[in-house]
């Protein structure tokens, strides 16, 4: 399964990318908005987690974006920090399929993402 992470802080970027890559999953990263969904057009994923506040072209922006063009081709992840709940609301009424709460474990994330990878498989 194919993964694109859109997150502008460096070091969650990489601890995902890391443990997403340990669990055997094609990882791509990109560190604003605008890359990430450069990247989703050219390398399609099966999975998008994207962070709700980035430069250029923000998480809910990318959520609207990626399923208005690709429906359910593509799940979507969105990273959220503790009081945001009208946010979440809103990535779910654009098409957002589940939520993680920064912070969170690796492990979460982990289980949380087999699922999709076996809707995928």
């Amino acid at each position: 399964m194919k993964i694109l992470i859109a997150e502008d802080d460096i070091v969650i970027l990489n601890t995902l990318e890391f443990r997403l890559k340990k669990d055997g999953y094609e990882v791509i990263t990109a560190n604003d908005g605008q890359e990430a969904l450069d990247k989703i057009n050219t390398y399609l994923p099966d999975l998008v987690i994207s962070d709700i506040m980035m430069p250029y072209i923000s998480g809910l922006e990318l959520v609207g974006a990626v399923k208005s063009k690709y429906k359910d081709k593509m799940s979507i992840i969105i990273l959220t920090t503790m009081g945001q709940e009208d946010v979440v609301l809103e990535a779910f009424k654009l098409g957002a399929d589940d939520f993680i709460t920064k912070p969170f474990s690796p492990n979460e994330l982990s289980i949380r993402v087999k699922r999709f990878a076996m809707k995928h498989a």
